[in-house]
């Protein structure tokens, strides 16, 4: 992936290299999250399958004692009993938190106690029938608290996974691809700088080299006075003069 656009400049260096060390401990914190999550996941999950399973056991077992007692009993008999189960189950969910996914705790406050109907006109299968679903019953608060739990466990998941790999990805190698990128132009324009004083130093100790050096040629003295010369006043201004004779 080619660098950002972004102006080689020292600034930008330092905030890039800032981004770059945040993204990097974000990685390393999702990634021990991501672990705890899969570990409490895989838990969770082999729990929820082992309740699951039994639920699942118990609700056939009851579906086949409620068909005897239709047979044996009818259907207006088992419709009347079916009515006259008025109790509810009340429950309280108590919510906790793993790794900042919240997690419902779901406690039995209140359950039905007894048949809800009179044994009157009501035979043995349908007493058997009643009681396999009211075994159903009291594990559907646990299966949908696990289950629950698997569900927002595996989503968070989901998202660390997505979180980690776009920063392993993508932003990491892109912070990193950028940093070079700057650093690559800071010493060019380093080293373009250093060659250039380096041309202007050595501009200002050497002479100019265009065309042939100058000579100098001085005049040669001549004396026409043989080595004698006199000196008379001078009756104009009183300064000294030189005359000189061949």
């Amino acid at each position: 992936m080619p660098p950002r656009n972004i102006a080689p400049t020292r600034s930008n260096l330092l905030r890039t290299r800032e981004s770059l060390e945040l993204a990097r401990e974000g990685h390393d914190i999702l990634d021990k999250k991501r672990e705890v999550l899969t570990n409490e996941l895989i838990h969770v999950a082999h729990d929820a399958a082992q309740l699951q399973k039994e639920v699942w056991a118990q609700l056939e077992e009851a579906y086949q004692a409620l068909q005897v007692a239709r047979v044996s009993t009818g259907r207006e008999h088992l419709e009347w009993a079916a009515l006259s189960a008025e109790e509810n189950i009340e429950v309280e969910v108590i919510p906790h938190s793993v790794m900042g996914v919240v997690i419902p705790s779901i406690k039995t406050i209140k359950r039905p106690t007894g048949m809800a109907y009179s044994l009157g006109d009501t035979t043995v299968p349908l007493d058997e029938a009643a009681a396999r679903f009211q075994e159903v019953l009291d594990q559907i608060p646990e299966l949908t608290e696990i289950m629950t739990t698997v569900w927002r466990l595996a989503r968070e998941l989901q998202k660390t996974q997505r979180r980690v790999n776009a920063l392993e990805h993508v932003f990491i190698p892109q912070y990193e691809q950028t940093v070079k990128f700057i650093e690559e132009a800071l010493e060019e324009r380093e080293r373009e700088e250093t060659f250039r004083m380096k041309r202007i130093k050595s501009g200002i100790k050497e002479e100019p080299s265009i065309g042939p050096k100058r000579r100098e040629y001085q005049q040669p003295h001549r004396d026409v006075s043989g080595g004698r010369s006199r000196v008379h006043p001078d009756p104009g201004g009183g300064k000294p003069t030189t005359r000189e004779f061949g």
